[in-house]
């Protein structure tokens, strides 16, 4: 007998529930409802519909051979019935119907289902400030939106700009208005470093200094007060907790809600997030509801931890679980790792599990290694030079969280996507120094970054590797009394060396064994060269030659001159 789905929600869950559920139970009864007309488009494009990598909107709605993703394109090749500008209002368990208005005509209507999905997603936070319902003040959640922004910047209307949050939108947002329309940019972020939720902030700095170079003014631990608007009500500028900043528009990405009104009201479960609780199975506390993407509770797979994580990417497999099991599998979605990517300007940045700081918050003691090294053979003409942190609990030694940062941005992905796949089945490091990956002189090292990374954090973790990190140098020294021995070539060292006199030591790697009576023995020593390879190989010479308050600098120069610029500034 043919049963009746429908499904609430027409971005990336809802489709996908409903094309996978057609193909696997194509006598099942289909019926999607979305309050707007565009659905089924790729929202985490419209940064760069903004900055002009995609050239027209319709490209976010279309398949990858070119058709339109509309309501008859859904009926006549998905064979499902889809209708838009229809808001369902209330669900009435008891006797599984939803209601729904039609809002054009306010005409409201009954749509009984044998099963319900809920892909209802999430709606962008607009702070309760002065100002914020001015002209040209925009959130990014739609096509809609997009669409506003790009037909001010189109017409010239926008020559500065702040975008308030410093989260991946936030990022992408300030790279589309500076990079092709050169619009003056600002991004205000509240906490004290770019993309906090994300990654450490020695990684932030690398990001930071992207930004700067780019002409992106990042100020990081500022609050917006107010918008300022003009008597026809267009924004001149806001007032921030460091200042007042002139600007044409303003952009707030501080967050997302979980759409969870409807579930709430319908007496389904709901979480410490705001999102909808679900099981394994994406079942809801109805057995009748199904919920997945953005607007469900997730389970962190290494935490424990709920969280609500808006991606595409969830969206779209979850939405297979669903389909499976409303067609009678038994498909399961455990939970989440914690992924991340963006590309900002000439870099991508990753990650995957938790940061240092969330680990701590999980009851965690985390360790890591930061490493500098090519992503692929150093003699091979496309190497670049990529950033990686490895994290790791210092009792159990179970890898907790990796972040990866570089030019070549699909290198990066690579790399946290191979560390990722594991993370779930609690290695240690010692299998990310055996981790075997591909190895081709074009796309690696015969020693990869990745075991590289898990080498470092086990020598770490073994005491054999004594670390001070770059952030740690650039807020102590030269205050701590401390002596940097710097083994690079003079020609490097000569701006320490002039800089810092007796507190900057230069004897190069090779002199070390007929120099190093010139390393003092009672004060701290900080060996530094240009990523922290040299460094930790003086620092083994000279524990096992007496010198025992030796420390190696962790991607040393490298770090350091983006971070911290004025403190070795060779270039």
């Amino acid at each position: 007998m043919s049963t009746h789905c429908v499904i609430i929600g027409g971005v990336a869950l809802g489709p996908k529930v409903a094309s996978r559920l057609k193909r696997c139970a194509p006598e099942t009864k289909v019926t999607l409802l979305d309050r707007d007309r565009l659905i089924s488009y790729g929202g985490c494009g419209i940064p760069y519909f903004v900055g002009g990598d995609v050239q027209d909107v319709t490209e976010l709605r279309k398949t990858m051979y070119h058709m339109e993703r509309n309501e008859e394109f859904f009926k006549k090749v998905k064979h499902f019935d889809v209708l838009t500008g229809k808001e369902v209002v209330s669900i009435n368990r008891r006797d599984k119907y939803v209601t729904y208005r039609d809002v054009d005509t306010g005409v409201e209507k009954d749509l009984s289902y044998d099963t319900l999905v809920l892909a209802t997603g999430t709606t962008p936070v607009l702070p309760p400030l002065p100002g914020t319902d001015l002209s040209n003040v925009f959130t990014v959640a739609n096509l809609h939106h997009a669409q506003a922004i790009k037909e001010q910047l189109t017409q010239g209307a926008i020559e500065s700009a702040v975008i308030v949050g410093g989260g991946a939108i936030g990022l992408e947002m300030a790279e589309s208005f500076a990079d092709l329309w050169g619009v003056e940019t600002t991004v205000v972020e509240m906490l004290d470093q770019a993309l906090p939720q994300a990654i450490g902030p020695d990684m932030a700095g690398l990001v930071q200094k992207q930004l700067e170079d780019n002409e992106v003014r990042f100020l990081a631990g500022t609050k917006v007060t107010e918008v300022i608007g003009d008597p026809e009500n267009r924004v001149k500028g806001v007032k921030t907790t460091a200042g007042e900043i002139p600007c044409q528009a303003v952009i707030f990405s501080v967050g997302v809600r979980p759409n969870t009104s409807l579930a709430a009201e319908a007496g389904l479960s709901i979480g410490a997030n705001h999102g909808i609780v679900v099981n394994a199975r994406l079942r809801t506390s109805d057995p009748y509801i199904y919920a997945g993407g953005d607007c469900i509770e997730q389970r962190h797979l290494i935490s424990g931890e709920s969280l609500v994580m808006p991606l595409g990417s969830l969206a779209n497999r979850q939405g297979r679980v669903i389909a499976n099991n409303i067609a009678g599998g038994n498909d399961q979605f455990k939970g989440v790792i914690g992924n991340f990517c963006v590309k900002l300007f000439d870099i991508g940045v990753a990650r995957a599990g938790l940061t240092v700081r969330q680990a701590e918050e999980a009851g965690f003691d985390p360790e890591y290694a930061l490493v500098v090294q090519p992503d692929r053979a150093h003699f091979y003409p496309t190497s670049a030079i990529m950033y990686l942190k490895l994290i790791a609990d210092k009792k159990t030694r179970q890898v907790l969280g990796v972040e990866a940062l570089g030019p070549n941005g699909d290198a990066v992905k690579a790399r946290v996507d191979a560390i990722a796949a594991v993370l779930p089945y609690k290695i240690d490091c010692q299998d990310i120094s055996n981790l075997e990956v591909c190895y081709s002189p074009p796309y690696a090292s015969a020693m990869d970054i990745v075991n590289v990374a898990g080498n470092v954090l086990q020598n770490i973790l073994d005491g054999l590797n004594q670390p001070i990190f770059p952030q740690e140098l650039a807020d102590t020294f030269p205050g701590s009394g401390a002596v940097v021995l710097d083994v690079r070539h003079p020609d490097q060292a000569r701006f320490g060396v002039e800089k810092y006199k007796e507190q900057w030591l230069n004897i190069p790697l090779e002199e070390i064994p007929d120099r190093m009576e010139e390393v003092p023995r009672d004060k701290p020593v900080h060996v530094y060269c240009n990523t922290g390879t040299r460094s930790y190989e003086v620092q083994r010479y000279l524990n096992a030659k007496g010198w025992d308050r030796v420390s190696g600098v962790q991607g040393s120069y490298a770090v350091l001159k983006n971070i911290a610029p004025d403190l070795d500034e060779r270039e």
